[in-house]
């Protein structure tokens, strides 16, 4: 597909049927890029099947504090949309009737819904879900003073804290989210420190998680871990449990930039190019439903950004069918190259 006619769609790119399009094709000016399903075949592997059901990832709602670049949910303060507890109800009954071990609960910013808090408790208070994830953006902690003890409702509740920070230096972080964001995300990460999240014995678990601030592939995960927790702790006194290095998507804000900076096509080509069997083998989507903040059903969070229901007909958590579910095929695109990459990527970081 020509640089040219690829400017010409950038301003039809929020619309999710026009990234699809974008996506859906590997002709470029310089060749053809593999189609993701023929990578698999290539590499004599099947079409993606999923396993037993492990992981419930719920989208509270896009509205968010925070405007950032690479943002893959388009989230920000003006998003209105967010889940009602209806659905919130139905997820609950799907969790009380499935061996679900792990609830994600993501945005935006999860934490701004009006009902995040009630929603935690009935997890706690009427399932057998072991693990309640909260993807925070951590500057929400410091946004109002409302949100001020959530790192004690959090404690109390014993809900896994997974915290986006972009980098361990200033400039990079407030360059991808904003002025004064890394200074905020130091003082939450302080309070999360002072009730207990990230020391050992605890129990209380505190990851933080690093996107690539340009289109090009993250580093080595541990390598970067290693560098995140020595530099937190030499400047600030911080402490983390894990940091997970996720490669950026192309899909969305971050699919805008590329377009924009003509990187569209040579990002394309760099993921295919470090395209890994292994990581292929080990997708979170195997393991995951991602439920959107209206209750449809996607095979991951990414999924749902392109409107890629799952290929049921039971595709609303309200006609939940775990067997229907289970005889599905996953839904794949282009975009899936960036789980597949170097060491893969997932919402808990680097897979192979």
């Amino acid at each position: 597909m020509a640089k040219k006619s690829l400017k010409a769609r950038k301003s039809e790119l929020s619309d999710t049927k026009r990234q699809l399009e974008l996506l859906s094709t590997g002709v470029f000016e310089t060749g053809t890029l593999p189609l993701f399903k023929e990578k698999l075949k290539q590499h004599q592997l099947s079409a993606l099947q999923p396993h037993p059901l492990e992981v419930l990832q719920i989208n509270m709602g896009y509205m968010c504090n925070q405007v950032c670049a690479h943002c893959h949910v388009d989230a920000g303060p003006d998003r209105k949309e967010y889940i009602t507890k209806i659905t919130m109800n139905a997820c609950i009954k799907v969790m009380q009737s499935q061996a679900i071990q792990t609830v994600d609960l993501t945005g935006g910013a999860p934490e701004m819904h009006p009902d995040f808090r009630w929603f935690v408790e009935q997890i706690r208070s009427q399932t057998q879900v072991k693990e309640i994830i909260v993807r925070s953006n951590l500057t929400i902690i410091l946004a109002n003073k409302k949100y001020h003890d959530l790192p004690l409702f959090f404690a109390k509740h014993q809900v896994h804290v997974v915290s986006s920070l972009p980098f361990y230096k200033r400039n990079k972080t407030d360059r991808q989210r904003g002025s004064g964001v890394f200074d905020s995300s130091i003082k939450a990460l302080e309070m999360l420190n002072t009730v207990g999240y990230g020391k050992p014995g605890t129990g209380l678990l505190l990851d933080l998680v690093y996107n690539p601030s340009g289109a090009f592939l993250p580093g080595d995960q541990a390598a970067l871990e290693q560098d995140y927790k020595n530099a937190l702790n030499t400047d600030f006194g911080l402490v983390f449990n894990q940091l997970f290095a996720l490669t950026n998507l192309p899909i969305s804000r971050f699919l805008d930039y590329l377009i924009a900076s003509e990187n569209y096509e040579e990002y394309m080509t760099n993921l295919v190019n470090a395209f890994n069997p292994t990581a292929a083998k080990n997708v979170m989507c195997t393991t995951t439903l991602s439920v959107s903040w209206d209750g449809y059903l996607y095979d991951c969070d990414f999924n749902q950004m392109l409107g890629l229901k799952v290929a049921s007909k039971r595709n609303h958590i309200s006609e939940f069918d775990a067997q229907v579910l289970q005889n599905r095929e996953i839904q794949v695109s282009q975009h899936c190259y960036g789980c597949t990459a170097g060491s893969g990527s997932s919402c808990q970081g680097a897979i192979a």
